[in-house]
């Protein structure tokens, strides 16, 4: 069975754990894990914000980090980089991704866009658009709803990353890497598919078969 490294917060990765499971996968997953690179892929979880500091900034509107996770988290993205093993970054591990490859974030919405994202403790329901001829589009057509839990966003994007889905506000909600096993979603698929499966949104579960494909090699890149 395929083994998919899983790096969040501690006690709070049980939604990703149950994705893999019901995708045929056997999760590994821990707070601030040393890379595992006898795993077929790597999970990089939701979570809070990232020091700004990682992407070249001060503190605009970020929210404390916690820097031993962001720490293991570059090493963790790093190693499985460098071994060419599949990597899905959800959230803060999409945001991470853009970092880790030298881009930069919106640390804090502008208001005429936050209403959209920010729950206050629920996610919230938005569109957005996948460009022709790409995963999301062969996926959910394009234009589609998913769900939103995030202050934070992707500005700059990292090198060799490729913007493959935006909000209505216009930054990127999800990219791959030509050439390399990859992608980043801003939304939650964990918390759209299978038994979390809802009425409003797409069914986030075929992005978990998508990954698990990918890491048995049964995918193009």
């Amino acid at each position: 069975m395929l083994k998919i490294q899983i790096s969040g917060d501690p006690e709070k990765t049980g939604n990703y754990e149950d994705a893999v499971r019901e995708a045929g996968g056997q999760p590994v997953a821990g707070y601030c894990p040393e890379p595992d690179l006898s795993c077929d892929g790597l999970i990089l979880a939701g979570g809070g914000d990232i020091e700004p500091g990682v992407y070249g900034q001060r503190v605009q509107g970020s929210q404390p980090p916690d820097t031993a996770r962001d720490r293991a988290e570059l090493t963790l993205f790093r190693m499985f980089y460098r071994a060419n093993k599949p990597i899905l970054g959800i959230c803060r591990g999409h945001q991470l991704i853009n970092a880790a490859m030298g881009g930069t974030l919106i640390q804090d919405l502008p208001p005429v866009w936050a209403p959209f994202h920010g729950g206050v403790d629920h996610d919230l329901v938005h569109p957005v658009r996948a460009e022709e001829d790409t995963l999301l589009h062969r996926l959910y057509g394009p234009v589609f709803p998913v769900n939103s839990f995030h202050h934070q966003a992707v500005d700059r994007l990292g090198k060799g990353l490729r913007p493959i889905a935006w909000s209505e506000g216009g930054f990127p909600e999800a990219f791959d890497c030509p050439g390399y096993p990859l992608l980043g979603v801003q939304f939650h698929p964990e918390r759209m598919s299978f038994h979390k499966r809802r009425p409003d949104t797409v069914d986030g579960g075929a992005i978990f078969a998508w990954f698990l494909a990918l890491c048995r090699g049964e995918e193009n890149v």
